[in-house]
């Protein structure tokens, strides 16, 4: 299964559960380093700390599933800011 689609379903219950919505998976490669972007919206605005809390959900549900054989950094971001 493809790794996007595979963390798509993975995430995107937990996610909505906790007011969120999951607006793209990404996983892409820059120079040597592996992302994979989880880009997420709301009403409203996103804050640095919805990050976070976003990031918090995900992690543990990466770790555990192990869907990513390689390293990579784990980036939750909004579609308005970007992802850095």
């Amino acid at each position: 299964m493809d790794i996007v689609r595979a963390v798509k379903e993975l995430v995107t219950k937990p996610i909505e559960e906790a007011g969120y919505l999951v607006e793209d998976v990404l996983y892409e490669k820059e120079g040597s380093t592996n992302f994979l972007r989880i880009i997420i919206d709301k009403p409203g605005v996103i804050e640095v700390e919805d990050c976070v809390v976003v990031s918090k959900i995900v992690d543990p549900l990466l770790d555990k599933e192990n869907l990513i054989d390689e390293s990579y950094i784990l980036d939750v971001c909004s579609k308005e800011k970007g992802c850095e």
